[in-house]
């Protein structure tokens, strides 16, 4: 049976209700980041894609520990704590700075104190949030959409990550680039990552890229116009940019250095689960046979959990 996957609106047309929800899922990731351990390449500061939206997964609390999670379905951010008590934020066209303002008075109501770097990152106009009354959108039918296309995607990323027995990092979203993504090592260290991304300090990007890697992931277009899948390799290893990979819709981006597959063309396909994954596969395959991974000893093959 096909799943439905969603139409999603043209980017122009939510773009500054994508912008707004960014910055906002940055506020809340940094809540995480703020609360819990140090996990190698910010994994430990990322959001998880759940049946109504994105959460934080638990983080310590006074007494117990709490979780921020954003629906959408009922379009209200929930603080929820472990001893009963809970909190909410509706989500409504509202600007950074008072969602920011909002937020904190419900975390600090419930006694949760915490710091956060108060200005967002990878992103070129950096306003500090408390301050930021320039963004202040949300469609939240365009929201809606988004959402169920990230759970698709979330799905489908799954069933790839489960075909690794290598270090690899969950399926989780990202909220400095606001994109979900997972991502495979080959175990072997990489050279130093040069840094560079927009306000963000350079030692963050040389930790993430610390290892020989191809990550693949999905986001909402900007940078690109639509909302598209990507995979890349770093190192990039030679020959990578003009391997073939599947689907025939798929192609590489030179100014964004990476492989793209359209939404829009997956939703369209016969069988969007297998288009997809022919793209996670065939990419991730071109980045470790050209950089000569071991992946006989990193692969697994399903026949033997049979």
């Amino acid at each position: 049976m096909k799943r439905d996957w969603p139409v999603l609106p043209p980017l122009a047309a939510w773009e500054d209700s994508r912008a707004t929800l960014h910055l906002w899922s940055q506020i809340v990731g940094k809540i995480r980041l703020g609360l819990s351990p140090w996990i190698n390449h910010s994994w430990g500061s990322a959001l998880y894609v759940t049946s109504r939206g994105l959460t934080t997964s638990p983080m310590p609390g006074p007494g117990g520990s709490f979780t921020v999670d954003f629906d959408f379905v009922e379009h209200v951010l929930r603080v929820e704590a472990s001893d009963g008590r809970g909190r909410r934020v509706a989500l409504r066209p509202m600007s950074v700075a008072a969602f920011h303002a909002e937020l904190f008075e419900q975390l600090g109501s419930l006694g949760i104190r915490v710091e956060i770097l108060g200005r967002p990152v990878e992103v070129e106009e950096a306003i500090p949030f408390a301050l930021d009354e320039t963004h202040a959108s949300y469609d939240a039918e365009a929201v809606h959409l988004f959402w169920r296309a990230l759970m698709e995607a979330d799905r489908v990323f799954k069933v790839f990550r489960a075909g690794f027995a290598g270090k690899a990092s969950p399926v989780h979203f990202f909220w400095g680039a606001f994109d979900l993504a997972t991502t495979r090592f080959s175990g072997r260290p990489a050279p130093r990552h040069p840094g560079g991304a927009p306000n963000v300090a350079d030692w963050v990007m040389v930790e993430a890229y610390s290892h020989e890697l191809a990550s693949a992931g999905f986001w909402p277009g900007n940078g690109f116009g639509e909302a598209a899948f990507y995979a890349y390799a770093y190192p990039e290893p030679e020959g990578f940019r003009a391997h073939p990979v599947e689907p025939a819709d798929a192609c590489f981006h030179e100014a964004l250095g990476e492989f793209i597959l359209p939404y829009e063309a997956v939703r369209a396909a016969s069988d969007p689960d297998a288009a997809l994954l022919a793209f996670l596969s065939s990419t991730y395959g071109a980045a470790a046979d050209l950089a000569r991974w071991d992946r006989r000893d990193l692969e697994l093959d399903a026949s033997r959990r049979s």
